[in-house]
């Protein structure tokens, strides 16, 4: 009897080494393929949002020029480019702003300069701090009866904001117009009670009424802050006097982002600081300011030290 024929081991062996490799081939190709197509779906979710590290979080920033377009911009830009939703609070005073960061009604605001959030910090014995510059804005001094400063006739009304800080950045305005003196030259923590003489009469009103006194005729002429300067319709070549943004004495006058002190290395809060001066952002504040606005970049460390020292000529003023 002959042997039984047997199957042909090596041929068996080599086919299901053959079919383990197309296994194994197919895997890869199928893992190759997730990753490709995770790294797509990846890219176009980051293209959507941003790099998505952010993705899901919400900052609300508090300011006093919400309705401006430059903050559409901003909006979208901080979801572009962070996936960082970003809400604003807008606040009609400017007490408002500085309590609501504190009590965390806010995460952050964008309102004031370093010179106002002295004298809040010193008043009230807070210590919010400037993460971000953004610009140096002029203080105009409008009128809708006079072309000129000079022609400003003695015993003229006119309004002032009654803030301390703006209060005291508007008489020395005032002054250097030629229309009051101050006492030992004036400061940056003037008020009306150093005022030594005059050629025209001084209303203190809120910051926001300044611009409407102006406009009901009840004063000659007024200084406006530029936020309620634009919510007005003054234009900022209508004005027939203001300081000089550019200078080394307008550094308190820096405008910023502030944040609660534990906040002040949050990279996220430091990358919307930041965001702001993307051309598009910068190029809607100058159509919003008329080209006037001045912007710095100053660091968040020098910024901190510029507050420091305001806060002691502050706290020096008080004790005059």
């Amino acid at each position: 009897m002959s042997a039984p024929t047997l199957p042909d081991r090596p041929k068996r062996k080599t086919g299901l080494i053959v079919g383990v490799i197309v296994a194994i081939v197919a895997v890869i190709a199928i893992v190759a393929g997730v990753v490709v197509a995770t790294g797509a779906n990846s890219g176009s979710k980051d293209a959507a949002s941003g790099s998505g590290e952010y993705a899901g979080t919400t900052v609300n920033i508090g300011v006093a020029d919400a309705s401006q377009a430059y903050w559409k911009t901003y909006i979208a830009l901080a979801k572009k480019e962070l996936g960082v939703d970003v809400k604003l609070t807008n606040f009609s005073d400017y007490s408002q702003p500085n309590p609501a960061l504190s009590q965390k009604q806010v995460d952050l605001n964008q309102f004031q300069h370093i010179q106002y959030l002295a004298n809040y910090n010193v008043t009230n014995d807070d210590d919010l701090q400037p993460i971000g510059a953004t610009a140096v804005y002029p203080l105009p001094l409008y009128s809708t009866k006079f072309s000129d400063v000079k022609d400003i006739t003695k015993g003229a009304k006119v309004a002032i904001p009654n803030d301390a800080i703006n209060q005291a950045r508007g008489l020395l305005v005032l002054q250097d117009a030629g229309l009051l003196k101050l006492k030992n030259g004036g400061s940056a923590f003037s008020s009306t009670k150093d005022i030594e003489s005059a050629d025209v009469e001084i209303t203190a009103l809120d910051a926001s009424q300044t611009a409407g006194a102006l406009q009901s005729g009840s004063v000659d002429a007024a200084i406006v802050n530029k936020n309620y300067a634009t919510d007005a319709g003054l234009k900022p070549q209508n004005a027939i006097y203001q300081d000089d943004p550019s200078s080394d004495a307008a550094a308190p006058y820096v405008n910023v982002f502030a944040a609660r002190k534990a906040d002040v290395k949050n990279e996220l809060y430091l990358k919307l600081a930041a965001l702001y001066h993307d051309k598009s952002v910068e190029k809607g504040v100058q159509e919003a300011n008329g080209g006037t606005a001045v912007f710095r970049e100053t660091s968040a460390a020098d910024l901190q030290k510029s507050l420091a020292k305001v806060e002691q000529d502050a706290r020096d003023a008080s004790e005059k």
